[in-house]
C-alpha cells in the first residue's frame, strides 16, 4: 500500500507544480495545508457570459490514496445553486463517479472516471457543468425544478450567490 500513496502523492505534487508554472483560466489551485497533498483548496471563477459570471466559488478537492485510480471527491465550499451540485455542496458530476459500468445505467464507462483525469481536467469539467447544468440526473432535485420551470426564481437565486462569493473576497 506504501508505493500507492507515495505514487499518489507523487502524481499530485507534479500536477500542483504543472498548475503552479501554467496557471489556467477560470481557477487557481493550491494545497489547503502544505503537509497534505491529499487535499486541495480550489477557487473556481464563476464562467463568462454564464449566469455565474463574475463569481468566486471555493472549493475542496479531496483525493484519495489511490489516486489516479479512483477519483477525488469535490465539495463547493462556498454557497451553490445548481442542479449538479447537492446541497451539502457536494459535485455530481460524471467523471468523478467510480471507474466501470454504472449500477443504475445513466452513464457509459467512457463517461465516468479514469486515470487521465488530472485536476485541470476535472476543475475544467466542473466550469463546463456551471455553464451548461444537467437536469436528466440532478443532485439538487429544488434547483433541477427551479431550472426547468422557474427560471426566473433560478436566476434570482443565483445572482444573489455570485453577489455573496463577491462580497466574502
Amino acid at each position: 500500500m506504501a508505493g500507492t500513496v507515495s505514487q499518489a502523492s507523487l502524481l499530485l505534487q507534479k500536477q500542483l507544480k504543472d498548475l503552479a508554472k501554467n496557471p489556467v483560466d477560470g481557477f487557481s489551485a493550491g494545497l489547503v495545508d502544505d503537509s497534505n497533498v491529499f487535499e486541495w483548496q480550489v477557487t473556481i471563477i464563476g464562467p463568462p457570459d454564464t449566469l455565474y459570471d463574475g463569481g468566486y466559488f471555493n472549493a475542496i478537492m479531496t483525493f484519495p490514496q489511490n489516486y489516479p485510480n479512483s477519483p477525488p471527491s469535490v465539495r463547493f465550499t462556498s454557497e451553490m445553486w445548481h442542479p449538479n451540485v447537492y446541497p451539502d455542496g457536494r459535485v455530481c458530476i460524471s467523471i468523478l463517479h467510480p471507474p466501470g459500468e454504472d449500477p443504475n445505467g445513466y452513464e457509459l464507462a467512457s463517461e465516468r472516471w479514469t486515470p487521465v483525469h488530472t485536476v485541470e481536467s476535472i476543475v475544467l469539467s466542473i466550469i463546463s457543468m456551471l455553464s451548461s447544468p444537467n437536469d436528466e440526473s440532478p443532485a439538487n432535485i429544488e434547483a433541477a425544478k427551479d431550472w426547468r420551470e422557474k427560471r426566473d426564481e433560478f436566476k434570482k437565486k443565483v445572482r444573489r450567490i455570485v453577489r455573496k462569493s463577491q462580497e466574502m473576497l
